[in-house]
């Protein structure tokens, strides 16, 4: 596992991704003499509309609740830096991890998890919705700024780690697993037939840095959201294993600091304690596992990058703790509530009046079957922010129920 100096001149160990060997692009362009095929794909994210309105989507809390608050955006960036720091320790490819880590939540759709929940029921007719397969269509689709083609033409290793990155969805013989036992969504399903991403197997290392970077950055953050929204307290955390431990030693060492500044510093340790186990776990894994490529990282029996059994139940009770006071606090969920109920008229209306919406989006539906219709308007109501799917209720109907 000696690190070799590659494309980018940047330290890179034998299991790594080769921005050198990259398998390409569906639609053929020149290479940039300047940039990586992953820095090209990360640039690509970041300049993207769905990126950008990521700023006004909601992470728990609605954009408008306050300045203090994480949004889908604030949470990507965050991801994005816990990407790169565990991709930099284990000698694989930054800028592809931190490609993934920013295209991760580009499918979300406004309010949440619970504006993901109303648009699932509402297409369930349909082949239902589901935020990891929308952030495929987003990127290979949606986005249409290219003279040459839709979506980004992300090389196919970005791809991959952006559908994979939890893992395999099929199993040898293409039949869905774990989570799509029922069958993939449909923009996977789709898209599969254009390219072949190789569903049965693991994904990248980087891949990988960037799905557990997303469970640690909103573990994390949820905490330091919930302190500051009053959900939770101080005192309610001393029993909570890494997180009470962390707690005393700020206490100890900083007698009188303000209540402001022990929660960051709780969360800074929080934040590296998870990291430093992810690091020292995966580089066990690696060595007990010992991939010699990517190849054989991606046909592993196991997921290599991940936290120790011991973290694992730790952040278990973490999630278990935010579960039942913060996602199933009382106010939240009434919100929460209000905000499915939001959701679910934008989508019968558009659906019932697809003339309603802007022309690029209705222009070539007439005679399209009920499918074709309801996934335009699923596409439509996903890509709202929370600002805008409010505005446009109020537009549309007498009475928007109270967000906040």
């Amino acid at each position: 596992m000696t690190p070799s100096i590659g494309f980018g001149a940047q330290p890179r160990a034998c299991y790594a991704v080769d921005p050198g060997r990259s398998k390409g692009r569906l639609f053929m362009e020149p290479e940039s003499p300047t940039r990586t095929p992953f820095q090209r794909d990360r640039d690509r994210i970041i300049h993207s509309s769905a990126f950008r309105r990521l700023q006004y989507k909601t992470q728990v809390f609605l954009y408008h609740e306050g300045d203090l608050y994480r949004t889908r955006l604030t949470h990507t960036l965050e991801v994005s830096q816990i990407a790169r720091s565990i991709a930099r320790a284990l000698l694989v490819d930054e800028d592809l991890a931190e490609a993934l880590a920013l295209a991760h939540d580009l499918g979300h759709t406004p309010f949440g998890h619970a504006g993901e929940r109303m648009l699932d029921a509402l297409m369930l007719p349909y082949g239902g919705f589901d935020h990891n397969a929308q952030s495929l269509r987003i990127v290979t689709s949606l986005e249409r700024h290219y003279a040459e083609f839709d979506g980004l033409n992300l090389a196919w290793e970005t791809l991959e780690g952006l559908v994979k990155h939890n893992g395999p969805l099929t199993d040898a013989s293409g039949q869905g697993i774990d989570q799509y036992a029922n069958g993939l969504p449909f923009a996977i399903r789709s898209y599969a037939q254009e390219q072949d991403l190789l569903l049965e197997s693991y994904a990248s290392i980087e891949a990988q840095a960037a799905a557990i970077a997303d469970d640690i950055a909103y573990n994390a953050h949820d905490i330091d959201d919930g302190l500051r929204a009053g959900l939770i307290s101080l005192k309610q955390l001393r029993d909570l294993p890494l997180i009470g431990a962390a707690l005393v030693e700020v206490y100890d060492r900083y007698p009188g600091l303000d209540d402001s500044r022990v929660v960051h510093e709780i969360v800074r340790r929080l934040i590296t304690g998870m990291v430093e186990d992810v690091i020292k776990t995966s580089m066990a894994n690696l060595t007990r596992i010992s991939p010699q490529n990517v190849g054989e990282v991606r046909n592993a029996s196991e997921t290599i990058v991940g936290f120790s059994g011991e973290m694992a139940k730790t952040v278990a009770e973490i999630k278990k703790f935010l579960f039942e006071n913060v996602y199933r606090e009382t106010n939240v969920m009434r919100v929460m509530g209000n905000a499915e109920q939001v959701l679910k008229e934008l989508f019968v209306f558009h659906f019932e009046h697809p003339d309603s919406m802007p022309f690029e989006w209705q222009f070539d539906l007439d005679g399209s079957s009920k499918e074709v219709l309801a996934r335009r308007v699923a596409d439509y109501v996903a890509g709202m922010t929370d600002r805008f799917a409010i505005l446009e209720h109020r537009r549309l109907f007498d009475v928007t129920p109270e967000l906040r």
